[in-house]
């Protein structure tokens, strides 16, 4: 390892800061990683126009890298190996676990939200990072760098089809075609929908859907002809919202048939208005999801390796750390035409 960490953390709105440490030595339970790409994300991009709303760890939480050193204390993984940020198993000792809620376990939820004890003092736009072993998890020889970059947000969206115990043959729609939403589509066929409608307001975004083998893709203004046809009237059995537009929440509502479920993925930062009879009188199944757990990232490592999804297609570029603040401006713009775009601290 070289003597000098080098990374990037927000210091304010819209400003951030690039910082140089002398390099440490892992905790004893730990490892340090060399980081090889790091992606931007929408919270990401939150995050830095908010200035404070995120804790340090999540300011670049999608990585990958390679293992550069082990604590002692560390046992099932070696320097070189090559690997994606996580979280670990459920830990059988928190609240959640006692009473027999494993996948909801209290460890595994702050280490996927950043607020745990060992969680690091800064993300992966950085040269390298120190995290808990427990954390890391081996990416299979079948995944390239770029799409090891690309297994978090794949996670997310995975854990969140898999809340949905969407039924065969499933009237899916998915609204909003960026990264999110695309894998969600892709997710969701694997998972059996009988047909999934995409609705995106980008023609690049309708286009990368297409791309992808997505046959009803839509402008917002058709959507509710296409479903109407789709659906025989009914509605969508499953809607998929991943645009996380607060005004969206409750026209979304409305485009789901009477016993269907609203799965929600988007994250708003402005409270909505929905209307508490309208659901409860279609008697509407609500799915939210956040984050994951430490198997959806085995299921999702095996989907990429499997062929069964596609996520180098949604890489549309690369910068080095000098860059990010341009990009987060831009993406925030709402002008890019980017899909996702990696960060090599590298170059």
């Amino acid at each position: 390892m070289t003597a000098e960490l080098r990374y990037v953390r927000v210091s304010g709105p819209r400003r951030l800061e690039e910082l140089t440490e002398d390099e440490q030595a892992p905790a004893p339970d730990g490892v340090v990683v060399d980081i090889t790409y790091g992606g931007i994300c929408g919270t990401d991009v939150h995050g830095y126009t908010d200035g404070h709303m995120l804790p340090p760890a999540v300011f670049g939480h999608e990585w990958t890298g390679r293992v550069s050193a082990v604590g002692d204390e560390v046992s099932g993984l070696r320097v070189g190996q090559r690997v994606v940020g996580g979280v670990g198993p459920a830990c059988g000792a928190c609240g959640q676990c006692v009473a027999g809620h494993a996948r909801q376990c209290d460890t595994v939820f702050a280490e996927a939200n950043g607020v745990d004890a060992a969680a690091p003092p800064h993300g992966a736009f950085a040269t390298r990072l120190r995290v808990a072993a427990r954390r890391v998890i081996p990416v299979p020889d079948a995944l390239s760098d770029v799409e090891a970059a690309l297994v978090e947000p794949a996670t997310v969206t995975f854990h969140a089809v898999r809340r949905t115990a969407m039924e065969l043959g499933a009237l899916a729609v998915v609204q909003g075609a960026g990264p999110i939403g695309l894998l969600t589509a892709q997710h969701a066929r694997n998972a059996g929908a009988g047909r999934v409608i995409v609705s995106e307001p980008s023609p690049a975004r309708r286009n990368a859907a297409a791309q992808l083998g997505f046959h009803d893709v839509v402008a917002p203004e058709g959507l509710a002809e296409v479903l109407e046809r789709a659906g025989n009237g009914l509605g969508a059995d499953v809607l998929f919202e991943c645009a996380g537009v607060a005004s969206l929440l409750q026209p979304s509502a409305e485009l789901v048939r009477r016993g269907g479920t609203l799965a929600l993925l988007g994250f708003p930062l402005t409270e909505s208005t929905v209307s508490y009879g309208d659901w409860q009188s279609r008697e509407l199944r609500v799915v939210g999801s956040l984050a994951y757990n430490h198997e959806d990232f085995v299921g999702t490592m095996g989907a990429i390796a499997e062929r069964r999804i596609d996520v180098a297609a949604l890489h549309t570029g690369t910068i080095g750390l000098s860059r990010l603040g341009e990009l987060l401006e831009e993406l925030d713009s709402g002008r890019s035409t980017h899909t996702k775009v990696l960060v090599d601290p590298r170059s």
